[in-house]
């Protein structure tokens, strides 16, 4: 693969992941009372790993982490994490797992893009992508299993 469209892909990503960090931020201080608030807390802490992961590969690369990103995702996350927070636990459960999905989605497609290169060079990337992916399939079967248990008023607390 290009190292220009790589980087240009990787900087998606790391733009993505900073909207998330944000968004569950903000969720968390908006559900601060519920478990679910804890939850978005720590996912927004394994989110930060995913940027600064990303920007270190980034770096590797010879490239540099998006200003953009570092600009506007924030705003954005911040700004969607308040949105979504005004929609309620039960829709922002909801909204949180089909942006996760989509980072799913996005992370498979550069896994296999890369893989179809052929490039043992990209081995390391393809590492950490598959972990992020691991990591955002984690969280939506988190989210998906909170949202149900709500629905069923049987939601757990600690």
């Amino acid at each position: 693969m290009d190292r220009e469209d790589l980087l240009r892909r990787l900087n998606w990503f790391y733009s993505l992941e900073i909207n998330q960090v944000e968004l569950y931020k903000v969720q968390a201080n908006q559900f601060k009372d519920f478990y679910a608030g804890k939850v978005f807390k720590h996912v927004a802490s394994i989110e930060q790993s995913h940027v600064d992961n990303i920007a270190n590969q980034i770096t590797s690369l010879g490239g540099e982490p998006t200003t953009l990103g570092e600009v506007i995702s924030p705003i954005i996350g911040m700004s969607l994490g308040s949105l979504m927070s005004l929609t309620g636990l039960e829709r922002a459960l909801q909204l949180n797992a089909e942006i996760e999905r989509k980072a799913m989605s996005d992370y498979k497609k550069l896994v296999e893009d890369l893989v179809s290169s052929g490039e043992d060079s990209e081995e390391e990337i393809c590492t950490l992508l598959k972990s992020n992916f691991i990591d955002e399939h984690l969280h939506t079967a988190l989210f998906d299993m909170l949202r149900g248990n709500l629905m069923e008023d049987k939601i757990e607390t600690i």
